[in-house]
């Protein structure tokens, strides 16, 4: 017999403490080492200063597969990758590793944008919904109250029947949320520069803010966007009308947003603030009419798994010489997430 050669690629874990464990089953490291050379356990925490098993790893990889925590991919780093063709990225956005260095070398990049899209637009979803119930406003009163109301009475301006809902770009997760939305008694409308939505009535920003019953924030993050639901969005929408954020806090004009808040005259579910985590004496942790989550919307949990099957999915791909079905471009950077 004569020995053979493995010409599987050389793949190689790279994210932060704890995110493997988080992101991979049994299964996803099994299929992994069957797809290509890994060590399914060795999982590269830092790659500026890599320790000597992990820089012996790095030399030979041509995949590398990351999540949240990886190491900003720099020319000082690829320089210790010189057989590296490929980052395929198991969550979202790549802004923070995938840096210019590995454009200018070639480099194949793709993410699980759209696996870790689901979960945010199902919360998107749900926050709808229970916005046009007054669910929040109804169950803090009920827990006062402790006793029999004229529940019917006191909720005509509630209820999802042909409510108006604006959606704030057409981003991967605004394209899902409007999607989720089709089964529901619904006007959509969506305001993007960019794209349009076939069914969608497209509209000004400040025509969507004046229309809505719910406007809810799916923009990038970019310097175009810094606080685009500014003073007079957040003044044109109507008294009742409930703000929803899970893009990122810097897309909402805060201290413009926080009289309205005060007064009661705006509702708010925020999933992401500006900064990230409120001051400790802000009022969005005790006003009654504000849901404030911890940035949870996005993949947690099991939905991780959702993601590792994508990434793996792409792997395979790699090895098979196909294209990546979510491939990543330099260009799609300066106008997403």
């Amino acid at each position: 017999m004569h020995p053979t050669t493995d010409n599987r690629p050389s793949l190689l874990l790279a994210m932060g403490p704890g995110v493997a464990d988080r992101l991979l089953t049994g299964a996803h490291r099994a299929r992994l080492a069957a797809l290509t050379r890994t060590d399914p356990h060795l999982v590269a925490h830092d790659l500026t200063a890599p320790d000597a098993r992990t820089a012996a790893a790095l030399a030979e990889a041509e995949v590398l597969l990351t999540c949240w925590g990886a190491t900003p991919l720099t020319a000082e780093v690829l320089d210790r990758a010189p057989r590296l063709r490929a980052v395929v990225h198991a969550a979202g956005s790549v802004k923070h590793h995938v840096t210019d260095a590995c454009w200018e070398r070639g480099l194949r990049v793709t993410s699980a944008a759209a696996a870790n899209a689901l979960p945010v637009a199902e919360y998107t979803l749900a926050a709808i919904l229970f916005a046009g119930k007054g669910v929040l406003r109804s169950a803090r009163r009920y827990a006062g109250l402790r006793t029999g109301h004229a529940w019917l009475e006191e909720s005509t301006a509630w209820g999802n029947h042909r409510r108006t809902i604006g959606i704030v770009g057409a981003s991967r997760i605004g394209r899902r949320v409007i999607d989720l939305l089709a089964p529901f008694d619904f006007e959509v409308l969506l305001y993007d520069p960019y794209t349009e939505v076939p069914g969608v009535e497209a509209v000004s920003l400040d025509e969507l803010c004046a229309r809505s019953t719910v406007v809810s924030v799916h923009a990038p993050q970019l310097p175009s966007t810094y606080r685009m639901i500014g003073a007079a969005q957040l003044a044109a929408m109507p008294d009742g009308a409930t703000l929803i954020n899970t893009s990122r806090g810097s897309l909402v004009d805060e201290p413009s947003l926080l009289p309205h808040l005060l007064t009661g005259r705006l509702h708010a579910i925020l999933d992401v603030t500006d900064p990230e985590l409120p001051r400790p004496d802000s009022p969005l942790w005790t006003l009654p009419n504000v849901l404030l989550t911890p940035h949870v919307a996005g993949s947690l949990g099991n939905e991780l798994h959702r993601m590792a099957d994508q990434a793996v999915g792409e792997v395979e791909r790699y090895v098979r010489g196909e294209a990546f079905v979510e491939e990543v471009r330099a260009a799609d950077l300066t106008r997403s997430a």
